[in-house]
């Protein structure tokens, strides 16, 4: 503000003032506890001395090939050291680093890699022949002015050798091989201004071209210490990565874990086999993952899991709005579970559902539905709130007016890159617009309703898929389900769900397990809302797990409306 004045006139000085930046909390982590475990991946194990020289080492190699501010680092990796050690050394030599989905396709990692203009491309081996049709792509596009980014593949003893050969073959340098050429000592420098960019991810794209989410220094500071702070998490911490790297940076824990001197053990692919087996041998306190990898945990058959738990095993959920059923089933099993929420364009989850200690009397199911609401905001996050889409006005805390989620604050991202529209649009008003639609209740704790476009109006009146599903899951047959709107005749449009069952299931008469379905809603649900079709099979799904449901509800056009019914 013009004109306001302080009570003095001390001005910033080398010695009082720096830009915040998580790679600090690397150089602390060596410092304070060098011979501490930091990375173990199978037989591979780094202390936090050697993951710091690690870290370095690549910021002085990718210096000595002049990648430096303003150039983006691409790696395609599943959670393995390196992708981690990219956290830190990438942003270490200036550059920005943009991690891909290991799940997307050649095609769309080509369009990542060119918006981007990635200058470095590094690929676990496993994933070299989709980096290199990717690249074919993208060098058929450049007319011949295609210039072909540094590739270096990444070797894993836990791989078929093969692969890393045929990569060797290709040109690509060999990660290890790249790390030997950088000075372990190298004196990297923390950014001028903390508004520079540390990240770029892209967002899941299930409608358009993916957006660019641009993500600062600053930014990336405030949301690790923040995620540390609400999840309570101790000094030491041993964390399972469950939850990729690639996804809007492991939720920041990526550096939280650096703050914290914690251990990180990499976990290559997840099952629930791994998931309890990782538990038992490595004493794993936390581990992070989207609602559906609980819901593999809680239905592991018996020989995969290793229970009683031998400790309690923290979990943070987010990602989709976790049915409450998933929550009771995990608690009974001695995991405690904090729900939160957030985008890619919020560094991931940045409110939670901070429990009260007055819930710890509630009856277990009563207690599950009020960890399955979204809750309040971060500490590092200044604004939260749910408003009236038409004024901006804040919808009243009745639990029932439904308006849209909005943020404001440190934990907002820069915009998207090269693409001032949808930043117009993202920015409008002076918040950030979630795209979704929720309700405040009396105690201020938010929960999600649903997508803006995946309310369902039947017969004049707002369902939300969201709830129609947390009841389905209720049900002992269903593994996993999802609801969209069909075409109706009389209502205009009527729920549809798509259902898996669970493996045990007899799948042979769908048509009794369809009425037995519809008679469990009836029991449960206003008769409105109970789904008028019932569809069995395998949901699709994004390649961060999340159901699509724009291919559901192209599946429920092509089945035509309900026809006019007795109902």
């Amino acid at each position: 503000m013009a004109g306001a004045r302080d009570i003095d006139d001390l001005p910033k000085n080398h010695a009082n003032y720096t830009a915040l930046t998580p790679l600090w909390f690397i150089e602390r982590a060596a410092l304070v506890h060098p011979s501490r475990l930091s990375v173990v991946h199978g037989s591979r194990r780094y202390n936090w001395r050697q993951t710091y020289q690690r870290c370095r080492r690549l910021a002085s190699a990718l210096s000595n090939r002049s990648i430096g501010a303003g150039d983006t680092v691409a790696i395609i990796a599943p959670n393995i050291p390196a992708i981690y050690e990219a956290h830190f050394g990438v942003p270490m030599a200036g550059a920005v680093l943009n991690c891909v989905n290991i799940r997307l396709n050649a095609q769309t990692i080509s369009f990542l890699l060119g918006h981007s203009a990635s200058a470095v491309v590094m690929v676990d081996q496993e994933f070299f022949p989709l980096a290199e049709e990717a690249l074919n792509i993208l060098a058929a596009k450049g007319d011949g002015h295609y210039k072909p980014p540094l590739l270096i593949v990444i070797g894993d003893e836990n791989c078929d050798p093969e692969a890393l050969k045929y990569a060797l073959s290709k040109g690509a340098i060999e990660y290890e091989k790249f790390l030997e050429i950088g000075n372990p000592e190298y004196a990297w420098k923390p950014p001028e201004d903390e508004w520079q960019s540390i990240t770029l991810g892209y967002t899941s794209g299930t409608t358009a071209s993916p957006k660019g989410v641009v993500l600062s220094h600053r930014g990336a500071y405030v949301m690790s210490l923040s995620a540390g702070l609400v999840w309570g998490m101790n000094e030491g911490a041993i964390y399972l990565w469950t939850l990729p790297m690639f996804h809007c940076n492991g939720w920041c824990y990526t550096w939280a874990l650096a703050a914290l001197c914690g251990t990180s053990i990499c976990l290559r692919q997840v099952t629930a086999k791994a998931v309890y087996s990782a538990i038992a041998k490595h004493k794993v306190t936390h581990f992070c993952a989207a609602p559906v990898v609980l819901n593999t945990i809680v239905n592991a058959p018996k020989e995969d899991t290793i229970l009683p738990l031998p400790h309690v095993v923290h979990v943070m959920t987010a990602g989709a709005a976790p049915p409450p059923s998933v929550l009771y089933a995990m608690s009974q099993k001695g995991f405690r579970i904090t729900h939160t929420y957030g985008l890619s364009e919020t560094y991931g989850p940045s409110t939670i559902c901070a429990w009260k200690p007055e819930w710890d009397s509630l009856p277990p199911e009563a207690q599950a539905r009020m960890n399955a609401r979204q809750g309040v905001r971060y500490v590092g996050l200044e604004g939260l709130d749910v408003v009236n889409t038409q004024t901006m006005q804040p919808v009243p805390s009745d639990g029932k007016t439904v308006g849209e989620i909005v943020m404001r604050g440190n934990a907002v991202m820069k915009g998207y890159l090269k693409n001032p529209k949808a930043n117009k649009e993202a920015f409008a008003n002076g918040w950030f617009h979630s795209g979704d639609l929720g309700v405040k209740h009396p105690d201020g704790y938010i929960e999600i309703k649903d997508r803006s476009k995946d309310i369902i109006i039947s017969g004049g009146e707002n369902i939300s898929s969201v709830e129609i599903e947390n009841t389905l899951y209720q049900h002992p047959a269903i593994l996993e389900v999802s609801v969209v709107a069909r075409a109706d005749e009389r209502w205009g449009e009527s729920p549809c769900a798509f259902v898996t069952l669970k493996s045990k299931i007899d799948k042979g008469d769908e048509q009794r397990m369809a009425e037995d379905i519809m008679k469990f809603c009836k029991s449960k649900m206003p008769a409105y809302w109970v789904p008028k079709s019932v569809v069995f099979g395998e949901l699709p799904k994004t390649a961060t797990g999340k159901v699509q449901k724009h291919l559901l509800r192209a599946k429920a056009k092509e089945m035509g409306p309900v026809k006019m019914s007795k109902l």
